[in-house]
């Protein structure tokens, strides 16, 4: 194991492919959460703050699938995820867009729009935020005086 922060299930599988027994790994896991060392909530609102402001920018969907995938229960990636609200999703989608404006600049609207928006579903992104960020954007960039 390394000194990345793990889950208690990423932690319970590397117990288990290195063979210790389940009640030696249950005892190891339990001491570990009792000194804090293994917190699957503090882990996802790391996660969470950490992969939705920085440069990967994924929204709630991605979030949550991602924390899924390395064992964290419902109920915990339910409340990790909904610390980010809907304003800052859209914000950050909004900033996303704007980041990839311009390399789609030239190209037919239709098409721009599909490529910004699939952008915004791949991270993760209701198709009702994606399409209001594109749609922003796009507007926004069309009045800006100093766009040629």
């Amino acid at each position: 194991m390394t000194g990345k922060a793990r889950t208690r299930a990423q932690l319970a599988e590397a117990l288990r492919r290195k063979e210790i027994p389940d009640a030696v790994a249950e005892r190891v896991l339990g001491r570990l959460a009792d000194v804090g060392l293994v917190d699957d909530e503090a882990f996802a609102q790391a996660w969470v703050a950490s992969r939705h402001q920085g440069r990967r920018g994924l929204g709630k969907r991605a979030l949550a699938a991602e924390l899924r995938q390395r064992g964290v229960e419902s109920e915990t990636v339910s409340d990790a995820v909904e610390a980010v609200g809907a304003d800052d999703e859209e914000r950050r989608a909004r900033e996303l867009v704007e980041a990839k404006l311009r390399s789609t600049r030239g190209l037919d609207p239709a098409k721009r729009t599909r490529r910004l928006v699939g952008m915004l579903a791949r991270k993760g992104y209701s198709s009702g935020v994606a399409y209001r960020a594109v749609r922003e954007a796009l507007e926004s960039e069309h009045h800006d005086p100093h766009n040629p």
